[in-house]
């Protein structure tokens, strides 16, 4: 008695299990009329065709691998159910029946593929090419409707909504909603993403705040989702060009800020930096030879363990943290403002205050005409619709443009007519008192606030050499008093056009060619 093993298979998930029913009820007819054994079934639901990586399909070739000399047949409903590539079906196919002996069976199409016989072969190869074309055609029916939807509707038509949203309304008026609270996460993680916060540790606080996306780029998706800045990212189709296109959705992010994170993100990826609370300059010092220091722990004979800042390179710097940590705390009295300069800063201050809040209501006005006058259009946009006057596909591009334009305006009128901005005055006064005890302001900072405070105060460029800080950035307000550093061997401080020397050697053994100065 002859025996067979069967493969089932429908491509999506969210089909009738009847399809599955069907295709056992065919094969087991088939069975039964040519009186053939059934050995093992094998089925793949929700799977396509597209290619040969489905989980029961491999399943399936490991079987015949093993077993192939006690199988006949391997049954399928149709071909399709097989696969819809012809070229690798066909290919398949004749491997089967050459090498393992067992022909392939399309029941309801009643073709029993024999590679020997050019009949069969041409049946079996139509069918396929067939099967090939209908998938072809389907996918370009579909690419054709996504490509509307996003580019000319701006709707946004995945199965699931991002982080931020919920999906509301049914059909072409189903769109994505802000969830507030969400949105709010989404917003710190852009804020902190640009304040320079590790990814890892956005991810614990995002966390902590209700974030519930997994894996190791969960929040490097984010920063990259066009749709937070109210944008749908579109391929091209046909002879239509791809690129980004204005949704139909309220933005969480101003486009101004999600362009910032693009351009930050393109650029070569930083080393990755633990932050430790017992080296907070880590990654952020750097050793004379340009190469930021590392850090760690030593552990001494009494089992005490001490933090030093170290240098990869043999021979360079390997500094003990509470050194240079005092170091620097002196070096930050020394930034301390005096009571004098503190009140000139807060009279210019005042004055610039005032005169960006008087600048922004002049912005916003401007801003509120140019809302009424797009606005305007839009309605008249909608009146040519209502009479005819336009086709749908100009309606439509026109209005996901104009939509586009006004969410904007209102996101910069936002912006300018912002309540906090009436406040600055008393925040600045509130926290311009600190400044008089800069060692004060540091030491209880948090680990964070350290490093942004370093980063800002030197622009990035804090190196160490011979046992002292040194510098060729410097903020002028905390340089007042630069010379009483470098008298106590604290921080140097010489800008880059006094003094090229300063200059850290770039490479590890810091070979930079020197600039040649003239007599």
């Amino acid at each position: 008695m002859k025996r067979a093993i069967r493969y089932l298979r429908f491509s999506q998930i969210g089909q009738s299990n009847g399809s599955i029913e069907r295709q056992e009820m065919y094969t087991d007819q088939w069975l039964k009329n040519n009186a053939v054994e059934l050995v093992d079934t094998f089925i793949d639901r929700g799977k396509s065709a597209k290619t040969f990586d489905r989980p029961d399909f491999i399943k399936l070739q490991e079987f015949i691998v093993k077993h192939y000399k006690n199988v006949d047949y391997l049954l399928v409903d149709q071909l399709d159910r097989f696969s819809r590539n012809a070229g690798e079906a066909m290919s398949l196919v004749k491997t089967l029946q050459g090498k393992y002996g067992i022909q392939v069976v399309s029941v309801t199409e009643g073709i029993i593929f024999d590679y020997d016989t050019p009949g069969s072969f041409f049946r079996a190869g139509l069918q396929l090419l067939l099967a090939e074309e209908d998938n072809i055609n389907r996918s370009i029916k579909i690419r054709g409707g996504l490509y509307t939807a996003r580019a000319k509707e701006g709707r946004y038509v995945h199965n699931y909504p991002p982080f931020g949203y919920r999906k509301e309304g049914f059909g072409k008026d189903r769109k994505l909603v802000v969830i507030e609270s969400e949105a709010k996460v989404v917003r710190f993680i852009y804020d902190s993403y640009l304040r320079d916060v590790p990814l890892y540790l956005i991810y614990e606080m995002a966390s902590k705040m209700g974030f519930r996306r997994t894996g190791n780029d969960a929040i490097k998706r984010v920063l990259i989702s066009a749709v937070y800045a109210g944008l749908l990212k579109v391929e091209p189709f046909k002879e239509n060009p791809g690129g980004l296109f204005p949704g139909i959705h309220e933005p969480i992010i101003d486009i101004t800020t999600w362009k910032m994170v693009q351009s930050k993100l393109a650029k070569p990826e930083k080393v990755k930096t633990i932050i430790d609370d017992n080296l907070p300059l880590r990654g952020i010092l750097k050793c004379h030879c340009g190469i930021p220091l590392t850090g760690a722990p030593s552990r001494g004979k009494g089992g005490t363990y001490f933090y030093y800042y170290k240098c990869k390179c043999p021979k360079h710097n390997n500094i003990s943290a509470i050194k240079s940590h005092n170091q620097f705390l002196q070096a930050c009295e020394l930034m301390s403002l005096p009571r004098n300069m503190v009140d000139s800063i807060r009279k210019g201050s005042e004055k610039s205050i005032n005169f960006e809040i008087k600048n922004n209501a002049e912005q916003a006005s401007l801003k509120k005409e140019e809302l009424a006058e797009t606005t305007k259009k839009l309605q008249m946009l909608e009146e040519k619709w209502i009479n005819n006057d336009v086709s749908k596909d100009t309606y439509e591009r026109w209005y996901a443009t104009y939509k586009f334009s006004i969410e904007n305006i209102k996101d910069s009128i936002t912006r300018l007519n912002d309540v906090t901005s009436l406040n600055a005055f008393a925040i600045l006064e509130k926290h311009l008192e600190v400044m008089t005890d800069v060692a004060n302001l540091y030491s209880t900072a948090n680990t964070m606030e350290k490093r942004e405070f370093v980063n800002l105060v030197f622009d990035s460029n804090l190196y160490y050499q011979d046992g002292i800080y040194r510098t060729p950035s410097m903020h002028e307000v905390f340089a007042v008093n630069s010379l009483k550093m470098k008298d106590k061997g604290l921080l140097i401080y010489e800008k880059k056009r006094d003094n090229f020397p300063i200059i850290p050697l770039s490479g590890i053994a810091g070979n930079r060619t020197r600039v040649q100065t003239s007599n």
